[in-house]
């Protein structure tokens, strides 16, 4: 046989079937020339668009499902890093020439991911067959169906049935993990509890839809010297068993290093080189605070994790910015993180969160925080208990959000 390289690029673009690539956003990155060909839209209709912004429910049928089914399905790639086969979906398709007609289609769907090299899914190959002329025959006359189409069909239904009973065995073994892993991260996380003086509230709230709890994390800590707190919150990248595992290890490392560091640039400094030799640690973010209430200064540190927000007894509201790094890992030989420090009056409030409270897709982080800062300028003199209720329920979309949400505040 010949030495000849072969054209990857071309033997995609001329698979029989149809075959898109998904980032893990569901952007479409990739499309071969049978998906453009039945799914009637053009490749520029298509690539660096969002799946369900392209194929949406059918809003004239209230029973339809396909489009959450598939988003599912999707999600379980991206959270067990293994193939879903789906079963029989109807998802209809509406005509791009002529907008609000819609086609009834039935699809046969296949979603596995691409693992690059740490692991991780970098892009999900989305492979459909669609069966609508065969699911249609079925409302013909029995004589007036080949017995091609009589066997195709006995073997798609059986496939199915097959399909929807494997699907519900794995839904059911990762609800389990889900339920350990919740149970885990709650052992380890601190129960809420007023630090020293100072009245603290703290909120976890896991993805909606997901099948895995995610490394979200927070911890509030006595330090020596005077009426002083440490205050932080962390975000592991990943999901299950092994994000809550590394999340303890990471807020326990952090717990104890903020009690002997002298700031907590030092802290984070001695997490980051802890955190380089964790499996699991990779991009992992933090944010710290020490509040001296003697002295009413918060000085502060973040390793690539979203600002804590200050807000002052006069509403102002001030991004805690001034000192923001890399995440934990990001240098195999870590150099002296920044800080910085800010001045606050008694009754202030301190409020530190993941990212779950604040972005959404196709959305600029600064709408997030504007939202944030908004919500807590407008509730400031609810106690931090109500606060927290309150600004989860604004700031979370009403189904729940797609990723976890760990939020604390405390009044100083």
């Amino acid at each position: 046989m010949a030495d000849t390289a072969i054209d990857y690029g071309a033997v995609f673009r001329a698979l029989p079937g149809m075959v898109a690539i998904l980032t893990p956003e569901l952007v479409y990155a990739d499309v071969n020339e049978e998906f453009v060909r039945v799914s009637g839209r053009s490749r520029e209709q298509l690539i660096g668009k969002y799946l369900f912004d392209v194929f949406p429910d059918n809003p004239n049928d209230p029973a339809a499902t396909g489009m959450r089914n598939l988003e599912a399905s999707l999600y379980r790639v991206l959270a067990t890093r293994e193939r879903d086969t789906m079963a029989l979906q109807r998802y209809d398709v509406e005509d791009p020439e002529r907008p609000g007609e819609w086609s009834k289609r039935y699809w046969s769907p296949v979603n596995a991911p691409l693992l690059g090299s740490d692991g991780k899914v970098v892009l999900v190959l989305h492979r459909v067959e669609e069966v609508t002329e065969l699911i249609l025959a079925r409302g013909g006359s029995p004589g007036g169906r080949n017995s091609r189409a009589r066997v195709l069909e006995a073997e798609l239904y059986t496939r199915a049935r097959e399909l929807q009973e494997l699907n519900e065995r794995l839904r059911q073994a990762h609800s389990r993990e889900r339920e350990v892993a919740l149970a885990l991260q709650e052992a380890m996380l601190p129960a809420p509890r007023q630090v020293r003086d100072h009245p603290a509230a703290v909120r976890y709230r896991p993805a909606v839809g997901a099948l895995n709890v995610c490394g979200d994390w927070y911890d509030l800590v006595d330090l020596v010297g005077g009426d002083r707190i440490g205050v932080a919150v962390g975000d592991v990248v990943g999901h299950g068993l092994e994000a809550a595992g590394v999340m303890g290890q990471l807020r326990s490392a952090l717990s104890a290093a903020s009690r002997v560091a002298d700031g907590p640039a030092q802290a984070l400094d001695v997490l980051g080189r802890y955190a380089h030799v964790i499996d699991g640690a990779e991009s992992a973010t933090a944010a710290t605070t020490f509040i001296d209430c003697d002295r009413h200064v918060i000085t502060y540190s973040s390793a690539g994790h979203p600002p804590p927000v200050l807000v002052h007894t006069d509403g102002r509201t001030e991004l805690l910015d001034q000192a923001t790094d890399t995440p934990l890992d990001a240098r195999p030989d870590p150099i002296p993180r920044p800080q910085a420090e800010t001045t606050f009056t008694p009754g202030a409030t301190l409020v530190l969160y993941t990212d779950g409270l604040i972005e959404r897709r196709r959305e600029d982080i600064d709408k997030g925080l504007e939202r944030l800062a908004d919500a807590l300028r407008d509730h400031r003199d609810q106690d931090p208990e109500t606060l927290a209720d309150t600004v989860l329920l604004e700031l979370l979309p009403p189904g729940g959000a797609t990723d976890d949400t760990a939020l604390i505040i405390v009044r100083l």
